[in-house]
């Protein structure tokens, strides 16, 4: 989801287009960071107090705030979704500057409440514990919202 997540991200669908690092810094308008992988996590560990040497697919600042997201899409339960999901789940846990919001931008299967009786499942785990995790889909809507 990753390539196609920027792609999408640099359409502009979220209000904003990607701009470069020099402009990022220069002003504390809303915006969002365009880059590489690579350039994306230096960013993020040398400026945001990233802790982690796994990639981030999106750096943002929205009224003052910064955020570091990854997207997935998870598409069934179980084998490489769950290693997905859980490498998701460590960007979110991973130690930044305070201030810093950490969210998982995931689509797919999660998002399914199993039926009674069912073994641990995605969709409990992003239920039962306040985990900032949403689909793409109102991404906006909460960049904005902060």
């Amino acid at each position: 989801m990753g390539p196609l997540f920027r792609r999408w991200v640099n359409s502009g669908v979220l209000g904003v287009f990607p701009v470069s690092e020099d402009i990022f810094d220069s002003n504390n308008e809303n915006a969002i960071l365009n880059g590489s992988d690579s350039a994306l996590l230096n960013y993020a560990i040398r400026k945001l107090g990233y802790k982690r040497d796994k990639g981030v697919d999106i750096i943002a600042r929205f009224n003052g705030k910064y955020i570091i997201g990854e997207a997935k899409f998870i598409s069934d339960e179980g084998g490489h979704q769950n290693a997905q999901f859980n490498d998701a789940i460590s960007t979110i846990g991973t130690n930044a500057k305070n201030g810093v919001i950490k969210i998982g931008i995931m689509d797919g299967v999660l998002y399914i409440k199993p039926r009674k009786g069912e073994g641990t499942s995605k969709y409990r785990k992003i239920t039962e514990k306040d985990i900032p995790v949403m689909s793409a889909l109102v991404l906006r809507e909460f960049l904005y919202s902060l």
